[in-house]
């Protein structure tokens, strides 16, 4: 109602209005309030102009002085010449170090500040001060490094924050192969998963911003720099904003972020990897297999193209004579690298990837390795002992183990114990008693009614085994008859070792060997022929693969015989070669080429095949070796036909169906390419583990008979601990798979979500820094993998190897070097190289141009194959070629992304400054400045939707067990 009579009365006076003033009175009265204040404000404006001009004539007159003194002054005192600031020219205290550093600071100078500024003005005053303030600064952190102890960072913290980074590498591939999808982008997925899994396992910072993006990481080095100039410089010179920011640009922009860019490029990386181990010949095996191996695409079509540009150039040159040979061979390589290039990308294009492994296990035909082998190797034990878990035999093979290790102690104890009685010495009853109770212990945990398991053996000879226990002195044969029918047992068994021969675990035991080839590559269809190191043929070889598939039946025949000799002279070598000639024949085609071998070769052959076939060793005789004179026509031509009547006998078809297996043999030594020397694949790995392990008992033994009277307190105390020794590593295998201890302290985090280095304890002085290298190097090859009795070994004959290369002053040495490292002659080595790739020659250096694609993918190629050529074999030999192999790719594959390798490069940064400034409370500030990372908040997101439900359930059971208790 009272809206509207609002309305009404409102209706109402506008009608009046209009009816009393007319339609027009609306304009009228507008037109009225318009020249209302159209007059006001020329009043206002005329009364203000004239009170402002009798307040200025009123000033005139005031009691203020006049100005003009004032500006001359200033003008005079401009004029007046500067007086010159004095700058010590030193820095550091060492001359050697100042002198380089002292160019740097002039160049950055130059080039990024006085070409603009003297645009502006001539006065160098300014310059000098940005001048004494850099150098302050750079004297401030001599001093702060020279107090700080630098070994804990480059011998534990360093080699950590390297190994964390390669485990979460390593745990951001095995993510993105658990999801099996073929992502369009997989290098981008890569990034994104391995900062994912960053965050998880830091926890409190991730880098994916910094990493990521140029302009969150450009900010990050303004904001890291503003705060190190406020350490290290004067109160009053910090406060001055222009020099600040000036200083603080050029350290950020002009050499922080081109040093970190360069650092982190992979390309750049390369060819420092290629530098770092130029010394090292490129092999053509290892080139060939990182061919075979590769998955990138780009590397293979950049391999291909140079390969057909070779190819072209050779087939231009107009040769004759003896170089007609050496050209085709070189065309028949390239041609062999263009074709298993091809194979390669249409594998991958097709996506029908195949495992090396599972193609290998259907071969049907692989070496053969025989037991006793398996048993003394590592390697192969780990594979064996795996095979023997599954099926349910593992109490046989630990058996055997633990009594090899009572027989070793058994031994080690009764020298001991003769050696103290010629001394007249006599602890018969005591050391009787050990050995009784360490046997007692092997008898208990395996043969006993209550061992759990049991081995099942003659009741016979476990019950004559017991009566021997009970009332004769024990002896370290006492178990070999129970031991030696466990080893049949395992070797005939068809559950053991022959059903072993037969698994998928039987062929990754070969390629740990490495004595398993990768798949061939057959040969193509365009007539023109391939040989490692023979003469063009007519059709493409095939592999070592396909010449041991081959059918044995008779429709194959296989001739050979010695076509020509001669005299090679490699490297001031000289040593005699000798030309092959095989012929292959079967129903359908033939195939003929030519392949060299020296006398060592045949050697090395011979070897091998007697030691796998015992029965050749009285069929087959090599012609002898010849010191002097060996390079004479006369006595070449007599070995010539010696080895011609030697490979006649081998091939002879009676001995090759008499035994099956040497054709893989044959045809590996007559096959077209390098021969691979060795006692054999796997006897000269044999020799080169078991070898320096009997070297070390023997060692050991005489070490003990030559003990002085004076140890004699220790060495009893020694003998004691090594009377227990069998019946501990009974137990230690046993609960190796029962119970999987882990290699260090367990610690209530997830192992594989913590830092590499979390399990070692601080405050135990136990020699960090070798613990560090072998924790990386447990994560560069991913031991884990292993079950933890091999683990274990692993890692105690990594140590082995350690010491009996440096011996037992391993810490000292690392701290020598660390100190050595620091040196003022390397650090001073360390500016100048900064100074020469940054002004070559005293000139600021050019923007190097991005090197083409093909050449970076070449280069990339180039650097794996040296990095697989200076693996040693003896780590080889302890973690197995395949392993080694598979950590050696993936280091180098990490550094192949220039995100990751930015991370790296700012978390070494990081650790450098909390290391210099431990009072400034730097982990604090980086968390502050990652705090806006993307993948932080998603995670903390995750966290507190997993934590609600259970924040929730308690606070429902507290709130119940109130209500209750009310």
């Amino acid at each position: 109602q009272t809206s509207l009579s609002i309305w009404g009365w409102g209706s109402l006076g506008l009608v009046l209005f209009l009816v009393t003033f007319g339609p027009f009175a609306i304009f009228y009265f507008a037109f009225y309030i318009l020249c209302f204040v159209g007059g006001g404000f020329v009043v206002t404006l005329l009364f203000g102009k004239s009170n402002s001009e009798k307040y200025l004539e009123q000033c005139e007159h005031s009691f203020l002085p006049c100005t003009s003194v004032g500006i001359p002054k200033c003008i005079e005192e401009m004029k007046r010449e500067a007086r010159p600031i004095k700058i010590d020219r030193r820095l550091t205290g060492a001359n050697i170090i100042d002198e380089p550093l002292q160019q740097v600071i002039q160049f950055s100078l130059r080039d990024y500040v006085q070409y603009w500024y003297y645009t502006l003005s001539d006065d160098e005053s300014f310059l000098l001060e940005i001048r004494q303030a850099l150098q302050y600064a750079l004297v401030q952190f001599s001093a702060r490094s020279k107090e700080t102890d630098w070994q804990p960072y480059f011998t534990t913290r360093l080699v950590d924050d390297f190994g964390t980074h390669l485990r979460v590498f390593r745990k951001a591939q095995q993510r993105i192969a658990e999801k099996g999808n073929q992502m369009k982008d997989q290098a981008e997925e890569l990034v994104d998963t391995f900062f994912e899994v960053e965050v998880e396992m830091e926890k409190e910072v991730c880098r994916d911003l910094v990493c990521t993006s140029p302009k969150d990481e450009e900010g990050f080095l303004r904001d890291l720099c503003e705060v190190l100039l406020y350490i290290l410089l004067p109160p009053g010179d910090f406060q001055n904003k222009i020099m600040r920011y000036f200083v603080r640009e050029i350290l950020s922009r002009g050499i922080l972020l081109p040093l970190i860019n360069q650092l982190s490029d992979p390309d750049y990386i390369n060819q420092y990897v290629i530098w770092m181990i130029r010394d090292s010949n490129c092999n053509y095996e290892a080139f060939m297999n990182i061919i075979k191996l590769s998955d990138n695409i780009g590397e293979l079509e950049a391999v291909k193209d140079k390969a057909s540009e070779e190819l072209q150039y050779l087939r231009s040159l107009d040769t004759a004579g003896d170089d007609i040979n050496t050209i085709k061979n070189q065309i028949n390589s390239l041609l062999y690298v263009i074709k298993v290039c091809d194979s390669r990308i249409q594998r991958l294009q097709s996506g029908k990837e195949i495992d090396t492994v599972k193609l290998a296990a259907n071969f049907g035909k692989l070496c053969t390795v025989p037991l006793d082998h398996i048993l003394v190797d590592n390697v192969a034990l780990q594979f064996f002992m795996d095979y023997m878990q599954q099926t349910g035999g593992q109490a046989h093979l630990f058996f055997w183990m633990t009594v090899e290790g009572y027989r070793v102690t058994a031994q080690q104890q009764l020298e001991v114990l003769q050696s103290r009685q010629k001394d007249g010495k006599h602890q018969t009853n005591q050391t009787k008693g050990l050995l009784r109770a360490a046997a007692f212990g092997v008898y208990e945990q395996y043969l006993s009614e209550k061992a759990s398991p049991r081995v099942n053996i003659d009741d016979n000879l476990v019950a004559k085994l017991a009566e021997t226990l009970n009332h004769e002195d024990p002896t370290p044969e006492i178990f070999d008859d129970i031991q030696r029918k466990v080893y049949e047992l395992m070797l005939r068994d068809e559950r053991f070792y022959p059903s072993f021969k037969q698994n998928v675990l039987y062929v990754r035991m070969l390629a740990e060997l490495d004595m398993l080839k990768d798949p061939s590559f057959r040969g193509s269809d365009d007539g023109e022929g391939e040989s490692f190191n023979g003469s063009p043929t007519s059709s493409i070889n095939l592999s070592l693969d396909d010449l041991s598939n081959v059918p044995t039946d008779e429709t194959v025949q296989l001739h050979a015989y010695i076509s020509d000799t001669g005299v090679c002279n490699d490297h001031g070598k000289t040593y005699a070669l000798y030309a092959i000639t095989v012929h292959r024949r079967n129903a359908n085609s033939e195939e003929m080429w030519k392949t060299y071998r020296r006398y060592s070769d045949f050697h090395d052959f011979h070897m091998r095949i007697t030691e796998q076939f015992e029965n050749l060793a009285n069929i087959l005789k090599l012609p002898g070796k010849k010191t002097f004179n060996n390079m004479d026509r006369e006595f070449l031509e007599k070995r010539k036909k010696d080895l011609n009547a030697y490979l006649q006998l081998l091939l002879n078809p009676e001995m090759m169906k008499a035994s099956p297996a040497l054709a893989h043999y044959v045809y590996d030594f007559l096959e077209n390419k390098a021969y691979s020397k060795g006692k054999g694949d796997f006897a000269r790995k044999m020799d080169t583990f078991v070898n320096p392990l009997r070297n070390s008992m023997r060692n050991v033994s005489n070490a003990v008979k030559s003990i002085p009277d004076s140890l004699a307190e220790g060495m009893t105390k020694m003998s004691d601990n090594m009377g227990k020794m069998s019946e501990r590593l009974g137990q230690d295998i046993k609960q190796s798979f029962f119970k999987v201890p882990p290699l260090m302290q367990k610690t209530y985090s997830d192992p594989d979500h913590c830092r590499v280095a979390a399990p070692i304890d601080d405050n135990v002085d136990d020699n960090i820094p070798l613990r560090v290298m072998l924790l990386l190097m447990d994560e560069v090859f991913d031991l884990k993998e292993r079950n933890q009795w091999l683990r274990r070994n692993i890692k105690n004959l990594l140590q082995q190897l350690i010491r009996a290369t440096y011996g037992d002053t391993i810490n000292r040495k690392i701290v020598d070097h660390v100190d050595w490292m620091t040196s003022p002659e390397q650090v001073a080595d360390a500016v100048k190289r900064f100074r020469d790739a940054f002004w070559p020659n005293g000139i600021l250096a050019e923007s190097v141009p991005r090197r083409d694609k093909a050449i970076r993918m070449r280069t990339r190629v180039a650097g794996k194959t040296k990095l697989l050529e200076v693996m040693p074999d003896e780590l080889k030999h302890i973690i197995g070629a395949e392993t080694t192999r598979k950590g050696i790719l993936r280091v180098f594959e990490m550094f192949q992304h220039s995100q990751l390798n930015k991370r790296m490069v700012y978390v070494f940064l990081e650790r450098f400054l909390e290391t210099l400034f431990p009072q400034n409370k730097f982990p604090e500030l980086f968390h502050k400045l990652h705090s806006r990372s993307k993948q932080m908040q998603r995670y903390k997101q995750r966290l507190h939707s997993t934590q609600a439900p259970s924040l929730q359930k308690s606070l429902l059971v507290s709130h119940i067990r109130l209500l209750m208790h009310l």
